[in-house]
Parts: C-alpha cells; structure tokens; sequence
C-alpha cells in the first residue's frame, strides 16, 4: 500500500517513539508498504520544531536523516482535486492533493478535517485505525 503520512502523525512519532503514531511510522515503512510525505510535512514540521521545540530541533533532524532513504517524497501540485473542498482548513488541502497525485491508498492523520472529511479516496484512517488494518 502506498501510505501518505501527515504532519500531526509524523510530529507525534518523533516526539513520542512508544506512541501509536510511531507505529504508524513503522507499520508505512515496512515492507510492502511504501511510506509517502508531502514535501510541505518536512517543512512545516522543521518550522514546527524551531518555533515550539528548539532544544528537540536535531532529534527532528536526526530522525529526518534516518527516515528519508525509506520515503518518497511528493511535490504538492498547483491544480486543486476535487474532493479537496471538503477539508475545512484550505492550508491542509495541499495534503489531500498530494496524496491523489502520489495515487496513495491510505491517508493516515489525526486531524479531525481529514477524518470527518468523508472522502474515499485515499482512504483517510486515524494512527490507530492504520495500525490495526
């Protein structure tokens, strides 16, 4: 399956490594799964880290170092989809179009927007719903 990763998922997993969104991590990771990330997540989570938690900015990098060679990372594209204007927060809708446009089978977050969504495709799953398929 190809497994797209939001932001709030990965920011988890790097702060918390027993969390259930760390097992996400691993579960997308692992083979024959195959673990996608919006170019925009690696930014907004270095941004994130800088301005939240500077002291915990190198783990972020560390764990960026090591997840990178195992992640294909998706450019986000200009053109809306259409099922995009059914995520409230128009800044999160870059991730759904990244998602189509890597032909992602999953969308895995924790942000009610994409969980309430009722989109089909991807399919959207919470951290705990993806680790428990």
């Amino acid at each position: 399956m190809r497994v797209l990763l939001d932001t709030n998922v990965i920011f988890s997993a790097v702060l918390k490594a027993d969390s259930t969104p760390m097992l996400a991590y691993r579960k997308a990771v692992t083979p024959p799964n195959q673990l996608l990330v919006c170019e925009q997540t690696i930014e907004e989570l270095r941004r994130t880290f800088n301005a939240k938690f500077p002291s915990r900015a190198q783990h972020l990098e560390s764990f960026l170092k090591n997840a990178l060679p195992h992640l294909t990372v998706i450019a986000i594209p200009e053109n809306p989809v259409a099922d995009e204007t059914r995520i409230r927060d128009e800044s999160d809708r870059v991730i759904l179009r990244a998602a189509v446009a890597a032909q992602a089978d999953i969308l895995v977050s924790g942000d009610k927007d994409f969980l309430e969504s009722g989109i089909l495709h991807p399919k959207i799953l919470a951290a705990a719903a993806f680790v428990n398929l």
